[in-house]
């Protein structure tokens, strides 16, 4: 069922569609149907097209509550819009589904899931942002979120993570049907880590362990996880905030690195090789990876950046 809050956005977003000329938008690179967009989100391949959901604001150029654009491709090249697929219409996510990732369940549907926000006055007066994880389930136009959404909060974290800054799910199936998914989070230290966790359906999660910390090397918090395969080595790859130059490497400030090591998919640990840089420019953030039917290993990222930006208040 379409909330009110969802259909005003699709609405919204064909009305002032017709008002972009073509030429206008980049020939290459996947812009927003409307209004602004961040991070990729979702990227998939699903029923014959690669698809590609965004963080999106629909009602302005610049960031706003989070509703998750979407749009289609058979080549990554050319692109076809389709309807705003969720939009923060839930009290758990009133205030911005934030990104997150997509998989095929068994049964061909299309699985979702993303960081709910809801901005609550705690019992010292200070109203703070509270992130948990959410799901969404459709068949690659049309979405209903989970009746038993949210389906990981502050209680399934340890001690000592943080509950305001928990966010961007990144999951993927086993040979064995089970799942994995990893997690940023801020520990105590204002350092960043990424967590593990596991679920035998996609639905019901519980947490495994501390994957990978930052222990302040690089940045504060870590963005956008995503943890791969690739030549015989695995490689964690997250968005660090802030982070400061080290030798030639990391002179963007939010840019995105990679950590390559090990991992032992018995115990589910994960050993640090080496790390470096993912891209050299000053606009690359967030980025995501699907594992195309050829066997390849696509990565997008948002040709953007905190530093880059201009998300700032408007003047009056």
């Amino acid at each position: 069922m379409t909330s009110k809050t969802l259909q005003k956005a699709r609405d919204y977003e064909v009305k002032m569609e017709e008002k972009i000329a073509e030429e206008s938008r980049p020939a290459f690179h996947l812009s927003a149907r409307v209004g602004w967009m961040n991070d990729p989100n979702g990227f998939s391949y699903y029923n014959g097209e690669y698809h590609m959901f965004y963080q999106y604001h629909p009602y302005d150029a610049y960031w706003g509550p989070m509703h998750w654009g979407h749009a289609v491709s058979k080549d990554l090249l050319h692109w076809e819009y389709r309807p705003v697929a969720i939009a923060p219409d839930m009290e758990y996510d009133k205030d911005g589904c934030f990104s997150g990732s997509a998989v095929t369940l068994p049964d061909g549907r299309h699985l979702l899931m993303y960081t709910s926000v809801e901005r609550k006055e705690e019992a010292d007066g200070v109203v703070r942002d509270f992130q948990t994880q959410s799901v969404a389930i459709g068949d690659g136009m049309d979405y209903e979120k989970y009746e038993n959404n949210p389906v990981l909060t502050a209680a399934d974290l340890p001690e000592g993570c943080s509950r305001y800054d928990f966010r961007d799910p990144k999951m993927w199936q086993l040979e064995d049907g089970s799942y994995l998914c990893v997690i940023g989070n801020r520990p105590a230290d204002g350092s960043g880590q990424i967590l593990l966790f596991s679920s035998p359906d996609a639905l019901n999660w519980k947490y495994e362990k501390i994957l990978d910390a930052n222990n302040n090397r690089y940045g504060k918090m870590w963005e956008c996880p995503d943890f791969i395969p690739l030549d015989g080595k695995w490689v964690l790859l997250t968005s660090p905030q802030d982070m400061l130059p080290e030798g030639l490497e990391y002179h963007n400030g939010d840019g995105t690195i990679c950590m390559i090591g090990s991992f032992d998919e018995t115990e589910w640990t994960f050993t640090e090789e080496k790390n470096q840089a993912i891209d050299y420019g000053i606009d690359f953030y967030a980025p995501q990876t699907v594992l195309a039917p050829d066997g390849r290993r696509i990565m997008i990222g948002w040709m953007q950046n905190w530093d880059t930006s201009g998300h700032h208040p408007k003047e009056d």
